[in-house]
C-alpha cells in the first residue's frame, strides 16, 4: 500500500477510470460527429476536470481549508465550480449545438445544472480520497512513533543504573584519592556534576541555559586535562547569554563531535567553542582541526544526524544549522530562536 501513494498509483487509477467512463458514454460521437470531436470532447471534459481537482487539492486544501480560512475556501471553491461549469458549458454548445446542430442544446443555460453536478461529484470524490490517503498516512507515522516510543523504553529500562550507588561510589573512590592529588579529585568532582545533571535536571523539555553551559565547561575541563600541550582548547561565553531555556543535552553533541575528530598532528591542534546571543537568536559555534580525510559525522554517539531530527522536532522553522566540512577543519554554527 505504501507504494500505492508513493507512486501516485492512486492518481493513475482515478483517471483512467474516470477518463475511460466518459470515453465509454461519449462514444456515440465516434459516428455522429467525428473521431476528432470525440478526441476534443475527452481533453476538454477531463482537462478542465483535473485543472479544478488539482487547483483544489494544491491551492485551496493548504492554502484556506488547513488553516480554517473556511468561508473563504468554501468561497474560492464555488467559483472554480462554477467556472468549471461554465467553460464546460460553452464546449457543449459548440459540440452539440453546432456540430451536432441540435437547435435545442444552443441555449447557453442548457447543461450548465450537469455540469456543475457532474464537477461537484469528481470533487467530492477527489476529497474523500485525499482524505484517506491522509487517514492512511498519518495512521502509518503514528504506529512508526509508538514503536519508537515503546523502543525508547525498553532501551531506557536497559540502561537503567541505580544513582545512589553511583554517586556513593563517586564519593567513596574521592575520598581514597590522595589529597595532594588535586588534578585527580577536580576530574571526579566534574564527572560527578555532569553525572548529576543528566540523572537529575534533564527530565523537563528546557533547562535554563546557564546550566547547559555548566555542563559543557564541566565536559570541555574533562577533556583539557587528557590533553597535552599541542591542543588549543578554548570556551568563550558571552555574558548576555542568560536568562532563557533550552532543550536539554541539545548542545553536547557538536562539543563531542568536535574532541572526538580533533587532529592529532604534533602541530597544534585546535577546538574553539563560542557561546553568543545575537537579539532573539542564541548562537553556538564550534570548530575543530581534523585530519585531511573524510570523516563520516554521523556514527558518533547520538551524531549530528540525530542532533538534526531533535532540532527539527523541537525547533521547527525556529534553528538554522551550517556545517562546514573542510580538507583539515571542521566547523558546526547553530543558531536557535529563544523566546
Amino acid at each position: 500500500m505504501d507504494r500505492f501513494w508513493k507512486y501516485k498509483i492512486d492518481h493513475v487509477v482515478f483517471w483512467a477510470a474516470t477518463v475511460g467512463f466518459h470515453m465509454y458514454t461519449t462514444g456515440y460521437l465516434v459516428t455522429e460527429a467525428g473521431l476528432g470531436q470525440f478526441v476534443l470532447e475527452i481533453i476538454v471534459r477531463n482537462g478542465l476536470l483535473a485543472l479544478l481537482i488539482y487547483c483544489n487539492l494544491l491551492i485551496l486544501i493548504p492554502g484556506y481549508a488547513q488553516r480554517k480560512r473556511v468561508f473563504a475556501y468554501a468561497l474560492l471553491l464555488f467559483i472554480a465550480l462554477s467556472a468549471y461549469a461554465l467553460l464546460k458549458n460553452a464546449h457543449d454548445i459548440y459540440l452539440n449545438g453546432y456540430v451536432l446542430d441540435d437547435p435545442a442544446k444552443k441555449s447557453f443555460f442548457y447543461n450548465v445544472y450537469y455540469n456543475f453536478s457532474i464537477a461537484l461529484f469528481y470533487l467530492a470524490f477527489s476529497i474523500a480520497l485525499y482524505l484517506s490517503k491522509a487517514w492512511y498516512i498519518q495512521r502509518g507515522l503514528i504506529r512508526k512513533m509508538e514503536l519508537e516510543r515503546l523502543n525508547a523504553e525498553l532501551d531506557y529500562l536497559k540502561a537503567q543504573i541505580n544513582p545512589h550507588f553511583v554517586f556513593n561510589s563517586i564519593n567513596t573512590i574521592y575520598f581514597q584519592i590522595d589529597r595532594k592529588n588535586e588534578t585527580a579529585r577536580r576530574s571526579l568532582a566534574n564527572f560527578s556534576d555532569m553525572l548529576r545533571y543528566q540523572l537529575y535536571e534533564c527530565n523537563g523539555k528546557e533547562i535554563a541555559i546557564e546550566k547547559e553551559i555548566n555542563y559543557l565547561k564541566n565536559y570541555v575541563a574533562l577533556q583539557q586535562m587528557r590533553k597535552d600541550e599541542n591542543y588549543s582548547i578554548s570556551l568563550v561565553e558571552s555574558e548576555d547569554v542568560k536568562g532563557f531555556s533550552i532543550s536539554p543535552l541539545l548542545l553536547i553533541p557538536f562539543v563531542e563531535n568536535a574532541f572526538k575528530h580533533v587532529s592529532h598532528n604534533p602541530g597544534k591542534n585546535e577546538v574553539r567553542i563560542k557561546l553568543y546571543r545575537d537579539e532573539k537568536y542564541f548562537r553556538l559555534s564550534v570548530f575543530n582541526t581534523k585530519e585531511n580525510k573524510v570523516i563520516n559525522h554521523s556514527h558518533n554517539g547520538i551524531g549530528l544526524t540525530n542532533v538534526k531530527r531533535r532540532l527539527e522536532l523541537l525547533y521547527k522553522h525556529r534553528h538554522e544549522l551550517v556545517v562546514h566540512n573542510g580538507p583539515d577543519t571542521f566547523q558546526v554554527s547553530l543558531s536557535l530562536q529563544i523566546s
